[in-house]
Order: structure tokens, then C-alpha cells, then sequence
């Protein structure tokens, strides 16, 4: 699945943000579908770790400066969504790379970020619309 202006929150910061986390998440899953080195999907998991890092500091930078009221709820599933992703990797490293995993890792990216976007991260927009 890739982005789609569905999912677009309406703060081009995070929509461009979003748009390269899924560019990077499709192309983990090709990556395993092709049967591609091992070492490229371990780089491609942790290009992924690295910069839901940088976005989530990102966007939480950016909930405080508009002073966002559910700026604490966002952090908890941001928090957990890490976990989740240290947990993946750790599972990629201790199967040696298994396709399983890494279809696996997909499906749990491309379906937290559809629905955090859907769910939470769109309120973001609909906020900063409503004081204007």
C-alpha cells in the first residue's frame, strides 16, 4: 500500500514525512518479496527505526508548539509503536532475515501508520484548521 491524499493530515511537514515512510515500508516488502540481500533489508529496517525516530520527534515538536491537547496520547502510541519496531528487528535478527519476518514487519508498519494517520494524526490537522 502506498500513500495516498486520504491520508493526508494537511501539515505538509508530516504529510512529506509520511509519504517517505511509506516509500521506505513498500520498499522493505519488495525488497523480501525479491529475495534481495539480507543486508539490504537489515539497512531498510533500520533506515525505518532511524526516521519514525526523527518523525516522531518531528511531530511531537511540532503538536507542542501548537500547543496540541492530545499530545500525551500521541507520545504513548508513538512510544509503543517504537517498541514494536525494536521488537521486529530483534526478530529479523534472531531468524537470520526470514521472508516471514519481513512480510510480517511490513504489514504491522503499513497497518500502524494507516491507521494512526487515519485515526490520530489527521486530528492534528483538523486542530490547527479549527483555530484558524
Amino acid at each position: 500500500m502506498s500513500w495516498n491524499p486520504s491520508l493526508s493530515v494537511g501539515i505538509d511537514l508530516i504529510d512529506e514525512q509520511h509519504k517517505e515512510w511509506f516509500e521506505r515500508a513498500t520498499n522493505l516488502f519488495d525488497a523480501g518479496r525479491k529475495g534481495q540481500a539480507k543486508g539490504y533489508v537489515g539497512e531498510m529496517l533500520e533506515f525505518l527505526d532511524s526516521y519514525t525516530r526523527k518523525h516522531f520527534a518531528d511531530e511531537e515538536r511540532y503538536m507542542k508548539s501548537i500547543n496540541y491537547p492530545a499530545y500525551d496520547e500521541q507520545k504513548k502510541a508513538h512510544e509503543s509503536f517504537i517498541t514494536q519496531l525494536e521488537k521486529l528487528r530483534e526478530d529479523y535478527d534472531s531468524s537470520g532475515g526470514s521472508l516471514t519476518v519481513i512480510l510480517g514487519a511490513n504489514k504491522m508498519v503499513i497497518d500502524w501508520l494507516t491507521n494512526h494517520i487515519s485515526k490520530m494524526d489527521k486530528k492534528i490537522g483538523d486542530f490547527v484548521r479549527e483555530s484558524k
